[in-house]
């Protein structure tokens, strides 16, 4: 890979970034020759990198197993040692804090949880997302110099560089550098995005949506916003406000957020206990429950209605806890986007369940630390 006006050092840097992330996207192990196919490097280059890459643990070389029937030398085979790195997530809601630790491929190893002391003072709950960094750290059984990067999934609009810019219902949030506020508690390089911008990315790498790149990531009700993804990246807009609907008068975004049903995404559960309850009902008849799910269910179909016609992704993706009645949900959001003659947009249910917006942040984390340390993303990698 020719790269004019860089050193021997710096182009070192990008081979070897190219090369950690083809084996970091990897089903399995890789033989040389598939990975020069996908990174577009030289073998000789690629054995050279890999040597010492090997070397600093990063990698292993497996055993080489002769293919039956052939002559031949065995190939040679590498695979990443995905426990030689750990990544930090954290998600901040209005009510409580999740951390976990995880290996590169998104594996969890580690998680602590608890209720927020103090939403409204953004230093103290940040001092609560640090402090159960290490707590997942110790659950994960790891080691300080083994955590490599951070990522935060918070709600609002947070820009590119991880700063809030807009949180509805409270200011005290606007302005707050998350990754610089993490990084001075736990030091290591730390991201942020919108949690449901990192449930969109967590779903097309590790969920329901590997086989889309435009992809929303919905979660509807009590809580509402929308992860975009366009051609397989977070879609942000201006300040990161992309998919706050919430804050759009114009849509029926929070028309419904006090109704029972629409508890299903509230962070509190005794809320959510409620919401299921009244699906419960309706799936065994209960003519009030059935018409308060048809009342959400118009409201889901109104927002993806007008969805499908300015996005227009080839996949929405239901989460935030609606996945907990895809059952009752899905078959008749299905129906009305039909009624509505909207074009031919496939509905699934999240496969993450409440982590998604956890392992987009490890995505996350991981995408941001291979371009800081190693050098930049090589784009379909």
């Amino acid at each position: 890979m020719l790269m004019s006006g860089m050193n021997q050092s710096a182009v070192r840097r990008v081979n070897t970034a190219v090369i950690l992330r083809a084996l970091a996207v990897s089903a399995g192990p890789r033989k040389l020759t598939a990975l020069a196919e996908q990174t577009g490097l030289s073998r000789r280059t690629i054995e050279i990198v890999l040597d010492s890459l090997v070397e600093a643990g990063w990698v292993a070389e497996l055993d080489r197993v002769p293919l039956a029937g052939s002559a031949g030398r065995p190939a040679r085979r590498y695979e990443l040692r995905a426990e030689h790195a750990l990544l930090a997530a954290v998600r901040i809601t209005t009510l409580d804090v999740s951390a976990v630790v995880a290996d590169v491929r998104g594996r969890i190893l580690g998680r602590s949880h608890r209720p927020l002391r103090a939403y409204q003072d953004p230093q103290t709950s940040l001092d609560d997302a640090a402090t159960l960094v290490r707590e997942a750290l110790d659950d994960a059984g790891g080691s300080p110099e083994r955590l490599r990067a951070g990522a935060v999934a918070a709600g609002g609009a947070i820009d590119d560089e991880g700063v809030v810019r807009r949180l509805v219902h409270t200011t005290r949030w606007e302005g707050v550098d998350l990754p610089g506020e993490l990084g001075r508690r736990v030091r290591m390089p730390w991201f942020a995005d919108n949690d449901t911008n990192l449930g969109a990315l967590a779903e097309r790498w590790r969920g329901v949506a590997g086989d889309h790149d435009n992809v929303v990531w919905a979660m509807l009700g009590n809580r509402t916003g929308l992860g975009i993804l366009i051609r397989g990246a977070v879609h942000r807009g201006l300040d990161g406000a992309a998919g706050e609907i919430v804050e759009a008068v114009s849509l029926p975004a929070g028309s419904v957020e006090n109704r029972p049903v629409a508890w299903l995404t509230s962070p509190e559960p005794d809320r959510r206990s409620v919401a299921l309850g009244r699906f419960e009902a309706a799936r065994a008849g209960d003519a009030t429950a059935l018409a308060e799910v048809d009342e959400f269910v118009e409201n889901i179909a109104s927002i993806l209605t007008t969805l499908s016609w300015t996005v227009a992704p080839s996949l929405i993706v239901l989460g935030g806890g609606l996945e907990d009645a895809a059952d009752v949900l899905l078959p008749r959001v299905r129906k009305a986007l039909r009624d509505a003659r909207t074009p031919a947009i496939e509905l699934r249910a999240t496969g993450l369940g409440q982590d998604a917006p956890l392992i987009g942040a490890v995505k996350l984390a991981l995408d941001r630390m291979d371009t800081e340390l190693f050098g930049p993303l090589v784009p379909n990698a």
